[in-house]
C-alpha cells in the first residue's frame, strides 16, 4: 500500500499560509516551535515575535526555501526588511533556470566596473546585470556614507550591487520587491531642516507668555 502525503502538508506545499484556516493553523504551529529556539535571530526569538516568524514562513514557502535560511538571511534596516547579498545570489542560484551566477571585473581604481551574468538554461542566452562602477558609487553616495565597505572592499561590493540588479531584473521572485541590507544602509533619508522643525513646534506667542507684543497684559 503506498503511503500519501498528509492533507495539512499538500496544502502548504500548494497555497500560501494565509489561504485556509487549516494552512495558517499548521504555520502557528510551525512558528510556535521556531520563536522557542535559540538558534533563530533574536527578531524571531519568544512569543511577541511569533508573527515575524509567521511572516518568514510564508517567504520561505513562496521562495521554496529553507524557513532558517530566510530568518538568518532577513535584517530589518529603518524599519523595512531586506536580504543580504550573499542569500540572493545563493538563491538566483538555487533557482535553476541560469548556470551559477559570475562576475566580470574591468578596469581599475575609479573606473572599475562590474558586470553579473548567468547563461539562461532554457536557451543559452547570456544574461548580464547593468554594469556598476566606482564611479557610479561615489556619484550616488554609497562610496561616502560613515562605515561604507565600498572604501575597503570595492571588488566585493561591486559583485554584491551587480547581483541584486541581476536578480531584480531576470529573477524578480526572488527579492520579492526587496532592496538588500548594503543597499538599505546605503539610504540617505533627507533631513528635516531648522524651520520645518521650528515650524511645527511654533507656539503662538500670546499663548506662551500671556501678553500682547508690546508688553500689554492680556485680560484673563
Amino acid at each position: 500500500m503506498s503511503e500519501t502525503m498528509p492533507e495539512t502538508q499538500l496544502e502548504m506545499k500548494d497555497a500560501s499560509l494565509f489561504a485556509n484556516a487549516a494552512n495558517f493553523e499548521l504555520a502557528q504551529r510551525q512558528a510556535q516551535m521556531l520563536c522557542s529556539s535559540a538558534l533563530v535571530p533574536k527578531e524571531f526569538q519568544g512569543r511577541s515575535n511569533l508573527p515575524n516568524c509567521i511572516i518568514a514562513l510564508e517567504m520561505a514557502q513562496r521562495m521554496q526555501a529553507s524557513p532558517l535560511a530566510v530568518m538568518q538571511n532577513l535584517y530589518i534596516v529603518h524599519g523595512k526588511p531586506s536580504w543580504s547579498s550573499q542569500f540572493i545570489i545563493a538563491a538566483i542560484n538555487a533557482t535553476g533556470k541560469f548556470s551559477p551566477l559570475r562576475f566580470e571585473i574591468t578596469g581599475e581604481g575609479d573606473a572599475a566596473s562590474c558586470v553579473a551574468w548567468a547563461d539562461e538554461k532554457s536557451g543559452g542566452e547570456r544574461l548580464e546585470s547593468p554594469p556598476v562602477s566606482i564611479n557610479m558609487a561615489k556619484a550616488e553616495g554609497w562610496y561616502q556614507k560613515n562605515g561604507s565597505k565600498w572604501k575597503t572592499m570595492p571588488e566585493l561590493m561591486l559583485r554584491y550591487r551587480t547581483a541584486t540588479l541581476f536578480g531584480r531584473l531576470y529573477a524578480p521572485e526572488v527579492l520579492m520587491g526587496m532592496k538588500t541590507y548594503e543597499e538599505a544602509e546605503e539610504i540617505t533619508l533627507r533631513p528635516i531642516e531648522a524651520r520645518e522643525v521650528e515650524s511645527q513646534l511654533e507656539i503662538d506667542p500670546f499663548e506662551k507668555t500671556g501678553t500682547k507684543e508690546n508688553g500689554e497684559e492680556l485680560p484673563i
